[in-house]
């Protein structure tokens, strides 16, 4: 390793001279410039003509063509939280998974796409209206793309007068993150008019939980972190990174006067996203609610939290976050039935105390590990 130091004098001498008003480059430093820049192109040239010897170069990748008995899945969305847990399950069940999207299609032989890429948080989609369905939908369609499972939500039902919550419930959105989700079912279902596709579209519940082996849980980026879900809250108020939590709104119509959910552990909601990948039937439309069927209300699960944590998280009531709602609980019967699925992993606390080794274990989230002590 080298090191350079340069001198106040040569610092100067290298800068343009100044006369009388009128700046004047040095022709040193013009022609070490010139140098410098022919010595660049010389060497990216010679990179180039290695890289075209070697070979590997052009290559086709593994998703490059069809393959007998082989089910290629494009994964958007697949760095997230609930789509990374998605992929990691398709690759233990042999399939081929990319989550890279830059003219994916046209280099690719894709079977299906899970599509999780959109705006995660009900917050956040209040001041970022973001749909990018279409797109995706007109790529599997110049690409000839069969199979779509979509990932939907439960937001799409609004604030529903009767529970439990069926497939055939109106859906009547009333927060901006529903009426997205909302549009893009509504572009699919267009879509699927004028085609042979296979779509399945999942609407899910209140997600929670994490790789049970420890691979990978959630961490949303800093600036997200207001508007995430109730467990990461818990968990950053648990690890001392907020001095709280806040649990906005206790005057609903509920037993306890706070809002009531469906919440659904991440491996049982990829399990139904693989049930309905291999359900999928060309011309068909599947629509499923993905959720417990049971609901537990905020408070009992800032006590699961608690437990779950082994800390006595301080707690503080707020009024009520505009766009949520009082109470929202699935009906599972449809799934059941059709997909042969079952929640498997509804016990609240465990669900958190899973997520919980993983946030001790990785304090900054996907950076350098930094082991929190017990």
């Amino acid at each position: 390793m080298l090191s350079f130091t340069r001198t106040r004098t040569q610092q100067r001498s290298n800068r343009s001279m100044s006369l009388g008003g009128m700046d004047y480059a040095d022709p040193k430093k013009k022609n070490g410039v010139c140098g410098k820049i022919l010595m660049v192109s010389t060497l990216t040239a010679l990179c180039i003509l290695m890289l075209k010897q070697s070979p590997n170069f052009n290559v086709p990748s593994q998703f490059s063509r069809h393959e007998p008995g082989v089910t290629h899945v494009l994964v958007t969305g697949g760095a997230g939280y609930i789509g990374s847990h998605a992929a990691l399950r398709l690759l233990k069940d042999s399939y081929r998974v990319t989550i890279v999207v830059h003219k994916i299609f046209s280099e690719n032989a894709f079977d299906a796409v899970m599509h999780f890429a959109a705006v995660a948080y009900v917050g956040e989609s209040i001041h970022k209206y973001h749909i990018n369905t279409l797109v995706v939908l007109e790529a599997m369609a110049a690409h000839g793309v069969k199979t779509l499972i979509y990932s939907s939500t439960c937001a799409t039902y609004g604030e529903p007068e009767k529970m439990p919550i069926t497939e055939e419930t109106p859906q009547l959105p009333i927060n901006p993150y529903g009426k997205a989700k909302k549009m893009a079912e509504d572009m699919i279902l267009d879509f699927h008019k004028n085609s042979d596709m296979a779509v399945m579209i999942l609407r899910y519940f209140n997600v929670i939980g994490s790789d049970p082996e420890g691979r990978l849980g959630e961490a949303p980026r800093p600036e997200l972190r207001e508007h995430g879900r109730i467990s990461g809250a818990c968990f950053d108020a648990a690890r001392g990174i907020i001095p709280g939590l806040k649990v906005r709104g206790t005057d609903y119509k509920t037993s306890d006067g706070t809002c009531i959910r469906d919440y659904i552990d991440v491996t049982d909601l990829v399990d139904a996203h693989v049930k309905a990948l291999e359900k999928a039937k060309p011309k068909h439309v599947g629509i499923y609610n993905v959720g417990t069927g049971r609901g537990r209300s905020v408070k009992e699960f800032v006590e699961a939290c608690k437990k779950a944590t082994g800390v006595p998280i301080k707690v503080d009531f707020l009024p009520r976050r505009p766009g949520d709602y009082a109470e929202v609980y699935s009906d599972p019967t449809k799934i059941k039935n059709e997909l042969n699925w079952t929640a498997k992993h509804t016990d609240l606390q465990e669900s958190l105390q899973v997520a919980w080794r993983w946030q001790k274990a990785h304090l900054n989230g996907y950076g350098t590990p930094l082991v929190m002590s017990a």
